[in-house]
């Protein structure tokens, strides 16, 4: 398979569709080839694969389902804090002694 040759500012410019292809590129700079880059052959993900995926995600969603975002988020801030999770955060009093 003949690779497209390509200047090195193009490349740059356009190396997702580049990373993209099947075809080699052959990278050059003043016509002279600096390197070339070859795609490997992608693996293609087999149906069972698939179905395997849909059906975990659909056992998350339903693990998730009950999840309080709230509580998540605090109970976050909390191991982040070095707390253990059980304890609940103290609300501290304002100057004026309201809460």
């Amino acid at each position: 398979m003949p690779a497209i040759k390509v200047g090195v500012r193009e490349f740059r410019e356009q190396i997702a569709r580049f990373l993209e292809a099947e075809t080699p590129v052959a990278v050059t700079r003043r016509g002279e080839t600096l390197g070339v880059y070859v795609p490997t052959p992608r693996k293609q993900i087999k149906p069972a694969h698939m179905a395997e995926l849909k059906a975990a995600a659909d056992r998350l969603a339903e693990a998730l389902a009950a999840v309080d975002e709230d509580e998540l988020v605090a109970e976050f801030k909390q191991m982040r804090a070095g707390k253990p999770a059980s304890v609940k955060p103290v609300r501290r009093r304002s100057k004026s002694g309201v809460r």
